[in-house]
């Protein structure tokens, strides 16, 4: 991912609170079939090697599953907050008119190189750890022992599970800092007042200018 330096986001702690606030990422593999792209909730486990392991489950009948099977590299793309830009959000416009939209956004890339399994009770461990992490907070929370067993037997049978252990990570978190503060306050102003939830998001996550 192409990543200016002023846009760099390297703090792992922050990366790994940004991709468990993602409920829905994007993996893509590719063998020689060509590249392929789902759509899917992760679970993160932070303290599993250096940089943290990603842990999912396809469906059995998705074919992407058996790209892993070469051993190729993985990409996750975690897509967090973003907005368009007005260049009328910049009050220096109007002084010299050296503006042009742009978009500014938050997101992460993890790579690494995915194992799959389906053995049942491995997969059963996993689907009660994404139950519980997608559940928490509910009043009532649901698990999977509320199902028939027979039920979950039978969709366990029709998924396979994969680990990712995280080789590389990358942050972008492009929110203005290249902007002078004056620039940088009227946008996010702009952004929290637009009334559009996107936007309101995303001034939310723009520090205060020079403590980013």
């Amino acid at each position: 991912m192409y990543t200016p330096a002023a846009f760099r986001e390297e703090d792992l702690p922050t990366l790994h609170a940004q991709m468990v606030q993602t409920p829905l990422a994007i993996l893509v593999s590719q063998d020689e079939n060509g590249m392929q792209a789902s759509h899917l909730p992760l679970l993160l486990v932070p303290g599993a090697g250096n940089l943290g392991t990603l842990k999912g489950h396809f469906a059995k009948a998705n074919p992407q599953w058996k790209t892993f099977q070469a051993g190729a590299e993985v990409l996750v793309i975690f897509p967090g907050e973003q907005a368009y830009i007005s260049p009328g959000y910049y009050p220096s416009k109007a002084e010299h008119g050296k503006a042009v939209p742009t978009w500014n956004y938050i997101a992460i890339h993890a790579y690494g190189q995915a194992e799959t399994f389906d053995d049942p009770e491995r997969l059963r461990l996993l689907l009660s750890e994404l139950t519980a992490h997608h559940e928490q907070g509910r009043a009532q929370p649901w698990t999977l022992d509320e199902a028939p067993p027979a039920y979950i037997d039978s969709m366990l049978r029709a998924i396979v599970g994969f680990e990712l252990p995280i080789e590389r990570l990358e942050g972008k978190w492009k929110l203005g800092q290249n902007r002078d503060r004056t620039d940088y306050d009227s946008v996010r102003a702009n952004l929290a007042g637009s009334g559009l939830s996107n936007e309101a998001q995303l001034a939310a996550r723009m520090p205060p200018h020079g403590s980013q």
